[in-house]
């Protein structure tokens, strides 16, 4: 067998897997991220709850850094479990909005250099594109299986 023959050959198996896979291993990876930052939030130990608490003024960090806890675990538990994905989709679309509030009330915490040069807590909130990105191929992946 030629080169580019096996080459393609090995090409096809490696995306094979992939396909077969991605969707759920991107799952799981986004009900890790959830369960254990939201975790985290629950326990008093998030290296986000000074930014939390500083960003949302107007709530009591006393009670809502908790409930954001058991919001993002519930984000994560869902993910876990196929029927409920969409459940958890809808919960992280209520929530991410919120997670960019700091790059707006908190832009000298976020920034070394408004907008381009973010510190780590504004690479922090930025990654969550990534969330939001993943969540839309879940999403996706999870309407296509279900005919709808």
């Amino acid at each position: 067998m030629p080169a580019k023959a096996t080459l393609a050959a090995l090409d096809r198996r490696i995306a094979g897997w992939m396909s077969r896979f991605g969707i759920p291993l991107l799952r799981a990876a986004l009900a890790v991220v959830f369960i254990w930052f939201g975790g985290l939030k629950l326990f008093g130990l998030s290296p986000a709850d000074e930014l939390v608490a500083n960003t949302v003024v107007w709530f009591d960090p006393k009670w809502f850094i908790p409930f954001l806890g058991v919001w993002e675990v519930a984000i994560g538990l869902c993910m876990l479990w196929r029927p409920l994905v969409r459940t958890s989709i809808g919960l992280l679309a209520l929530q991410m909005p919120g997670t960019f509030l700091p790059l707006v009330l908190l832009p000298h915490v976020c920034f070394t250099r408004i907008p381009w040069a973010p510190t780590l807590e504004g690479q922090y909130i930025i990654k969550n594109l990534v969330i939001i990105a993943a969540a839309l191929v879940v999403g996706g992946a999870v309407a296509r299986r279900a005919g709808t």
